[in-house]
């Protein structure tokens, strides 16, 4: 399972190279992946009776998230499904995007290339939801879903109709999802584990269970589109017809079903249970067959019957019974083929003739009778007709329904009853589609749009029939295939009946008389409908549309977003502060004054520098606030800054105060670079003067801060943990510097959060200065005439001077520069870089490591450009800050992944010892790998604020002095014409 895993994940890595090189027979090459998948499944199907396969990954066990995957029956039906479906849908990619020969060719493979990454990205996905046996673990992949999702179903992100489809499922799925992961939080702490397997054989009970149960269901409910969610299914037939005959008919929405086939063995007989899936199951079984007939689109007529089957495969899997779980199973199965198959055949005809409107249609059976006797054969499958599968699990369905006597002996009857009325519209609706898209229609000759369509290749319609044909076979084949699913069946109470086998003949008996006037009912009600239509007024909306829910919730959201936001956000900078603060003083305050702790134990200063130190800090602090030059206030601020570095230093911890000086420097030279930009002092208009409540405000914060440090100080009753660290870190990271440890192994995952952070800040930065997109690396020398619009060799036009030592500074002008900055640069950058370097590799053992080593060598750079300029920043790293910046969250990423494929813990550390030659003894740590990884994003973050708080304003500044004064000597020019 794992390896599968891995091989999906693979593919879909190389997919767009792959469809780049070979176009969109790269299709058949992707499909490979599942196709073997799928073999590896079947070969290692469960045995019954037999222990599931078991493989397993230590991820992070104190949080319950190690990676269990189990295959037992179920899981082994889903994957087939989804393996199987999944490589015939990618066959038919290859004929359905045939748009080579279009002009925007290149544009268009591009986007097909990310296409087919995605749908086997998805394909991973599912299949690693269906066999997770950990809860955490699947609500991961299910999230993978439903973002692939809205990927796939925006694939035409240039139309509107797209992208409200793909939002809309993304809002609604994800809401669910979210549900979800509370109930399964509230689960898996009631039970003790996280494992679906342990909470299913030992389900626990209560109200917080109930709840729990519940909030999942919202989740499975909205990702299989039962009503109240099952709106945005037939908004997302907008995505292109690969999509709706895989994600939307064999994988996405079943995994709602999934989930709760899987839980119902446990939780079945639940009140709520059975009021949540077994009653709107039944709800949405009718309204999508009703909804379904009133539809033109051929996609959206089969739409809403997959929204109809849903409700029907929920009320089969959600009963809670053997027999009827059994026949869930196999209608399951049988849906996934007839229903791919049958959006495979829409595709097809929207692909062929241009158009998928049934009032645009005729005659198209005989234009295309392969295409009619596929779509025939699957819709007898889809219809419940004998020899298919979808009678077989019809027919039981019926049978087990009738036997069912919960909820004092009516719900059987109801249930049977609904199914009934939901049959005979999915019969009527078949017949409609049918007739719609290949009958005659009264036309002695064929319908404009079927005159000039193009005939499909074998190829293309291939996979429909295929699926189609399966959907037969497996009809005859119904007790075999019946005694693969049984396992799973025989894990709910079959409530004193015996297990029936599936079978394709029961006998004369009361399902096959309600078969019979299943067909009769529903060929009568599309007759009816037929002549009936307009004075059934199904030219008009209908009533209660979720589609215009859907838009009221939303506008109602903006508006008490809006509401809130007028209150809160009042355009005031300072008064947004001040109750940001006031907040975060009252509540701790609060929470101190009726909490139990009554005592603070103080201890003075252990020496006079300390208090010089703080006088100085203190002093810095409030000359900050009456200052009015913006450039001294940043200087006073950063003596603070140094101040703490001090202290830090003073209590025996050189690496906070390392980098504690570096960050602050840094800041420094950040504000410099935004504050070149504004006026020295602030406007008038824009002086607050001193206000006795913002200084009120502002030492309460300060006094408040101080006690909270006291009150948590004063709180420990046992050894510090800290004391043990140096020996942890030397023992378990084998390093003598526990804060560089810590940081790369023992609280790994805090920092690759922290340099995620600062990853996005420097895009944020980046999209705010270049608004449209990044400009690559800050411009070189060579680039110097784009900017100046001169030969780089016609030096005349370009300030220069005889001597230089910076190449950048070269090009700047001679009143900004300083020879004795550029020489003491010159010869002090090597060695910046060098003591970078060494703090890279010193950190393990010694102060330094990647993040302080990425700041000395930001620091270098920094250099660099105020010594030479922007072109010197060039010269310096003729590289794009966004590919290090890349590469670096590449590193600790894949150092993660690489501990987790080694079968350790996510971002565990292992020594790797080597004798050499010249060097000797090595003792090198696979952290170092994770460190670099952090050092090379540190590098990126500096170098992008340079190049855009510097080297882009720069530009800017350049071009805008030159536009000016070309304009002023245009004026002049103009000015001197007689």
């Amino acid at each position: 399972m794992i390896a599968t895993l891995i091989a999906l994940v693979l593919t879909a890595l190389a997919a767009p190279a792959i469809i780049s090189w070979l176009g969109r027979r790269g299709f058949y090459l992707l499909a490979a992946a599942p196709a073997a998948a799928m073999v590896g499944v079947i070969v290692e199907w469960p045995r019954a009776g037999g222990s599931p396969r078991l493989e397993s990954i230590r991820w992070v066990p104190a949080l319950q998230m190690d990676i269990d995957l189990r295959m037992d029956t179920l899981s082994a039906i889903m994957s087939i499904l989804v393996l199987g479906v999944g490589a015939l849908v990618l066959c038919y990619c290859a004929e359905y995007f045939d748009n080579d020969s279009d002009p925007s060719g290149p544009r268009i493979r591009r986007r097909v290339a990310g296409f087919g990454a995605q749908m086997v990205a998805f394909t991973g996905a599912m299949f690693g939801l269906v066999v997770s046996d950990n809860m955490i673990v699947l609500y991961i992949f299910w999230e993978a879903t439903t973002v692939l999702s809205f990927l796939l179903v925006g694939f035409y992100a240039q139309r509107a109709t797209s992208r409200r489809a793909a939002t809309q499922a993304l809002l609604v799925t994800t809401a669910g999802g979210l549900a979800m992961l509370a109930g399964i939080v509230i689960l898996g702490e009631r039970a003790g584990s996280y494992l679906l397997s342990d909470v299913i054989a030992n389900p626990p009970t209560g109200t917080a269970v109930t709840v729990a149960v519940v909030l999942v269901l919202i989740g499975a409910l909205s990702k299989s589109a039962i009503v109240p969610f099952h709106f945005w299914l037939p908004g997302a037939m907008a995505a292109p017809t690969p999509v709706s005959a895989y994600l939307h008919a064999a994988a996405m929405v079943k995994a709602g079903i999934f989930l709760v086939a899987r839980l119902a063995p446990g939780f079945g007989d639940l009140m709520a249970w059975q009021i949540s899936v077994v009653g709107l199951g039944m709800l949405t079984m009718v309204l999508g067959g009703w909804r379904s007939l009133r539809e033109f689109d051929l996609k959206l007529i089969l739409a809403f019957g997959t929204v109809s089957q849903l409700g029907f495969l929920m009320v089969l899997v959600g009963t809670g019974d053997a027999n009827v779980a059994l026949a869930g199973v196999a209608m399951l199965v049988a849906h996934a083929l007839f229903k791919a198959s049958l959006f495979m055949v829409v595709g097809v005809i929207d692909h062929s003739t241009g158009t998928r409107d049934v009032r645009k249609l005729a005659r198209l059976g005989s234009t295309a009778p392969s295409l009619a006797v596929i779509a025939a054969v699957a819709s007898a499958s889809m219809a419940g007709l004998p020899i298919t599968l979808g009678f077989v699990g019809k027919e039981a369905a019926l049978t087990s329904l009738l036997d069912v006597d919960g909820f004092d002996g009516w719900q059987g009857s109801v249930s049977t009853a609904v199914v009934v009325v939901g049959s005979i519209l999915t019969m009527a609706y078949t017949t409609r589609f049918l007739w719609g898209a290949f009958g005659r229609k009264v036309r002695r000759e064929p319908s404009a749009a079927v005159a000039r369509m193009h005939h499909p290749s074998v190829a293309f319609i291939a996979p429909a029939g295929i699926l189609a044909a399966l959907g037969v076979a497996a009809g005859f084949v119904a007790g075999p295939l019946g005694s693969l699913f049984e396992p799973y069946a025989r894990t709910l109470p079959a409530n004193g009946h015996e297990l029936e086998h599936l079978a394709l003949w029961h006998g004369f008996t009361l399902p096959l008389l309600l078969t019979v006037i299943v067909i009769v009912g529903g060929v009568g009600t599309f007759v009816v409908l037929r002549r009936r239509r307009r004075r059934l007024g199904f030219h008009t909306p209908p009533l209660g549309n979720a589609d215009r829910i859907y838009d009221a919730v939303l506008r109602g959201a903006d508006t008490v977003s809006l509401a809130l936001t007028r209150v809160t956000q009042r355009g005031s900078l300072p008064l947004t502060q001040g109750v940001i603060m006031v907040t975060t003083i009252v509540v701790p305050t609060v929470a101190l004054l009726i909490g139990a702790r009554n005592r603070l134990d103080i201890n003075g200063f252990d020496s006079f520098a300390q208090v010089v130190i703080g006088g100085i800090m203190v002093a810095a602090a409030i000359a900050t606030t009456v200052l009015r030059n913006r450039l001294a206030a940043a200087l006073v601020v950063g003596v603070t800054g140094y101040g703490c570095g001090m202290i830090f230093a003073f209590y025996g911890a050189p690496d906070l105060a390392l980098t504690q000086f570096l960050v602050e420097t840094l800041t420094l030279v950040i504000f410099v670079l935004v504050l070149r930009k504004l006026p020295a002092e602030a406007e008038a208009r824009h002086s607050t003067g001193f206000k006795p409540l913002r200084a009120l405000i502002g030492l309460a914060f300060g006094a408040l801060l101080v006690v909270i440090g006291l009150y948590a100080a004063g709180a420990r009753t046992t050894t510090p943990v800290a004391d043990d660290l140096p020996k942890a870190a030397y023992e378990l990271g084998n390093g003598a510097n526990a804060v560089n440890v810590l940081l790369v192994d023992i609280r790994a995952w805090d920092t690759l959060g922290e340099v995620s952070v600062l990853l996005v800040a420097a895009t944020g930065v980046a999209s705010m200065v270049f608004r449209h997109r990044r400009f690559g690396a800050a411009p070189r020398v060579a680039d110097a005439a784009r900017f100046h619009g001169a030969d780089p060799d016609a030096v005349d036009d370009m300030p220069t001077a005889r001597t230089t030592w910076l190449r950048g500074s070269e090009l700047r002008d001679p009143r900004h520069r300083s020879m004795v900055l550029e020489a003491t640069t010159r010869l002090i950058f090597p060695t910046m870089v060098v003591a970078s370097i060494y703090f890279f590799f010193a950190g393990h053992n010694a102060p330094g490591g990647g993040f302080a080593g990425g700041l000395t060598m930001g620091m270098a750079l920094v250099l660099r450009y105020l010594a030479g300029g922007r072109y010197e920043l060039g010269e310096a790293i003729p590289v794009d800050a966004g590919r290090i910046l890349g590469l670096g969250l590449a590193l600790s990423v894949g150092t993660a992944l690489a501990s987790v494929f080694a079968g350790a813990p996510a971002l565990s550390s292992a020594t790797i010892e080597l004798t050499l030659p010249v060097l000797g003894d090595i003792k090198l740590v696979t952290a170092l790998f994770f460190d670099l990884g952090v050092y090379l994003i540190v590098v990126g973050l500096v170098l992008d604020v340079l190049r855009s708080l510097g080297a882009r304003l720069d530009i800017e500044e350049t071009s805008t002095t030159a536009a000016r004064a070309s304009a002023g000597a245009d004026a002049t020019g103009m000015g001197a014409r007689p």
